[in-house]
């Protein structure tokens, strides 16, 4: 009995004991919930609560005196074509039959490569012949010779056989006859072997015209004929003969030549700058001067022929481009002497915020903008502005920003 009743007093609930330590396993997860919650809340504010980017167009700032920022201005603007001044279709010098061909479009060459050989079956002839012909008149020559000693050995006898009344002077005087006319007949076989000479190098040299050469060292942009066909110097009219193995050009002596009207002509001045565009590549600006005004005018077009030189080489640049040029004044020489300084930027790009001159410029990658406060200089052409300070050569900067965009401000580049 008094087992039971102890058995029943430790069932009984102690409501005066200490509460059990709490366990760190919930407070852990607690406190990752709430992370949870607050990496949550931080996403929808990113997703959500930022406001959008806004669309802007930039351009790129550069250096004053660089090709895309010379402050010269334009005092006219023409159209021309790019000509080469050393330009040759090379043909052989003697009418044959093509046997090979060795160039093709665009190949470099230099001064005395050969082109083409023609078929020297007829020049190979007459060499041998002329070497035959040769060959004949130096036996003679030598012939000749022989009795030619023959003839003075005999008049030498003679003459002492005369000298001691053995012989008559009738026999030694046809002697000495005999000997002189052998003399003459030796000039003659001998001015006859000289000729055989001369005309043994002449079909030499024939052969040699078998052979097409490059007159120049250049680039080959015209290949016009082909192995079997007949080629000639001159035009044998229907169509079936060539005139020409191909068309080199100078690239070196490549220059501009642009009509000017008559009415404009007195703005042009030899040496003046002028900056070069070609139609193929409309970015690309190439610095130029005018090497001569051609003195003569075209009466049905009322223009004057002006020659312009580039002053870069470049291996884009090819005869019968189409190319625009403008005639720049020339700047004052303290202009040249002075150096310059500053950037170049666009005029869209500087804009007023609190009574300062400030320019938005793209900041690490390009999805934000920096707002710079700048020094404006004079305004320069092509709706450039001269910036002091500020701003770096390089940088891209907004055109035309808008009175929302801010320091660091989103924003999206549109093409």
């Amino acid at each position: 009995m008094n087992a039971s009743s102890e058995l029943l007093k430790e069932l009984r609930i102690d409501r005066k004991a200490p509460p059990p330590p709490p366990r760190p396993g919930l407070w852990i997860g607690v406190g990752v919930a709430a992370l949870a919650v607050l990496l949550l809340a931080l996403a929808g504010w990113w997703l959500f609560g930022r406001p959008d980017p806004v669309e802007v167009r930039t351009e790129t700032v550069v250096a004053i005196g660089s090709t895309t920022g010379t402050s010269a201005a334009s005092v006219l603007d023409a159209t021309g074509y790019v000509v080469a001044r050393r330009m040759a279709t090379v043909s052989a010098k003697v009418t044959g039959k093509v046997r090979e061909v060795l160039i093709e479009e665009g190949q470099q060459v230099e001064a005395g490569e050969v082109l083409a050989t023609l078929d020297p079956v007829d020049a190979a002839a007459q060499r041998e012949l002329a070497e035959a012909q040769l060959a004949a008149a130096r036996s003679a020559v030598a012939g000749v010779e022989a009795q030619l000693r023959e003839a003075e050995s005999q008049a030498r006898r003679l003459g002492a056989l005369v000298e001691q009344q053995l012989v008559s002077k009738a026999q030694y005087e046809q002697a000495v006859a005999a000997r002189d006319a052998l003399r003459a007949q030796l000039a003659t076989t001998r001015r006859n072997a000289g000729v055989a000479a001369d005309q043994l190098e002449i079909a030499r040299l024939g052969v040699d015209h078998t052979i097409v050469r490059a007159p120049f060292a250049g680039v080959v942009i015209a290949k016009a004929a082909q192995p079997g066909e007949i080629v000639s110097p001159l035009s044998a009219g229907g169509g079936f003969t060539r005139t020409g193995i191909g068309t080199i050009v100078d690239m070196d002596s490549l220059e501009v030549e642009v009509d000017v009207g008559e009415q404009y002509i007195g703005r042009v001045k030899p040496g003046m700058p002028v900056q070069a565009t070609l139609n193929a590549y409309p970015d690309w600006k190439i610095p130029a001067h005018v090497i001569a005004i051609v003195p003569a005018a075209d009466r049905g077009k009322a223009t004057v022929k002006v020659r312009i030189a580039l002053d870069e080489r470049d291996e884009r640049i090819v005869p019968e481009m189409g190319v625009a040029v403008s005639f720049l004044e020339k700047p004052p020489e303290q202009e040249q002497a002075a150096a310059p300084r500053g950037v170049r930027a666009p005029a869209r790009a500087i804009a007023e915020r609190d009574g300062r001159d400030v320019a938005f410029v793209l900041a690490g990658d390009g999805e934000e903008v920096e707002l710079r406060e700048v020094e404006v200089g004079r305004a320069l052409g092509g709706n450039g502005q001269q910036v002091l300070s500020g701003l770096s050569a390089g940088e891209e900067v907004v055109l035309d920003p808008p009175a929302s965009l801010a320091d660091g401000s989103r924003v999206v580049v549109s093409q």
